[in-house]
């Protein structure tokens, strides 16, 4: 399959999975309705005389109320991520702005940043560096062009080459390019407000100051399951939604560096390091989105991973599974990634197996 065809395809998928972000909001409202209106005539409704009916307006206020926590809350949490812009963000996951004057390696980053700025068609973000990170990573942030940054660990400086780099920032360039920094940022507002609604049962549940619980703890408990299958549904189709603009930026890279190996490279010796036990800086997970591979630790349901595996990642971009390759930085002009390919290969695959072409 040609790497065309992949962004097509991942793009058509992201629109069908913010269809489903939109119905499953639908369908939390009337989860809501049908868990107050059950809740209701447990406490009240089944034993009145002349049959069971609801309150006037009680579908109406109910609605109004469960939207008003969810894109409330969207609102809060969406307000809270771009607020003071992309460096800000950057900031509080542990970036600082590059420093080319102090050293080659940060050079070389800007240097890379300013080409693919020129290259992409782009507005040039601002180049920051995790210092303080072993692990190969990078992460875009930013509202839009204006206010956008592209970041990358000290480990990625260290064990990279110039052609890995170039196209581990191409990756990056393309989520500013195709707006998946705000994107992300507007999705995660919406699982918080989703989240609001669970956590409003919660608190309805809670015993009062004496340890007893009243009937409204029975209507929190009905708010509390439809919020949390609310959130867990939202929080789902959060990771499908990143998982396909991972896919995207994948193609992009190869596209704009016209080489498998710049990124392809990347990936392989990410690999290596997690086989290795290397520790990464920890990030939130409400921030996983937006890293090139995601580092949070313990084991998740595949369904709410925000991103692909490793291995299949690289298997979209060679046509094959390939085994990760040596962290040492190699010497200009010494054999590549791709020389080293078969040495990774555990499948037997020809090496002329289809994976993205270059035309």
């Amino acid at each position: 399959m040609r790497f065309f065809e992949f962004q097509r395809d991942a793009r058509g998928r992201t629109r069908r999975l913010l269809v489903a972000f939109t119905v499953t909001v639908l369908l939390l409202v009337l989860a809501v309705n049908l868990a107050l209106a059950l809740a209701w005539g447990l406490t009240w409704g089944f034993w009145m005389p002349g049959g069971f009916s609801l309150p006037r307006h009680f579908v109406l206020v109910n609605t109004g109320v469960t939207l008003l926590f969810v894109l409330g809350g969207w609102w809060v949490e969406t307000t809270r991520l771009s607020d003071g812009g992309g460096v800000r963000l950057a900031e509080q996951m542990g970036a600082r702005p590059a420093q080319p004057s102090g050293g080659l390696d940060e050079q070389r980053f800007v240097n890379i940043v300013h080409e693919m700025a020129i290259a992409s068609g782009l507005k040039r973000p601002s180049p920051m560096v995790v210092a303080r990170d072993a692990g190969i990573n990078a992460f875009a942030t930013g509202w839009n062009e204006d206010d956008a940054v592209v970041a990358v660990t000290q480990g990625a400086l260290d064990h990279l080459t110039r052609q890995e780099l170039q196209g581990l920032v191409a990756h990056e360039f393309s989520h500013i390019g195709e707006g998946d920094t705000r994107l992300n940022m507007r999705l995660a507002g919406m699982v918080f407000g989703l989240e609001m609604i669970y956590r409003m049962g919660q608190q309805l549940f809670e015993p009062d100051a004496r340890g007893r619980r009243t009937l409204a703890a029975l209507i929190g408990l009905a708010i509390m399951v439809a919020g949390w299958l609310g959130w867990v549904a939202g929080h789902a189709l959060q990771a499908a939604v990143s998982r396909q603009r991972e896919y995207l930026a994948d193609a992009r890279a190869v596209q704009w560096t016209r080489s498998r190996d710049g990124l392809g490279g990347v990936l392989r010796k990410v690999l290596a390091q997690q086989r290795a036990g290397v520790v990464s800086r920890p990030i939130g997970s409400t921030m996983q989105h937006m890293l090139l591979v995601g580092n949070e630790p313990g084991a998740v349901a595949h369904w709410l991973d925000s991103h692909p595996t490793l291995e299949q990642r690289i298997r979209r971009i060679y046509g094959r599974t390939l085994g990760p390759l040596p962290l040492q930085r190699q010497e200009e002009g010494a054999p590549g990634p791709a020389a080293s390919a078969r040495q990774g290969d555990n499948t037997g695959s020809p090496p002329d197996a289809p994976g993205w072409t270059l035309s």
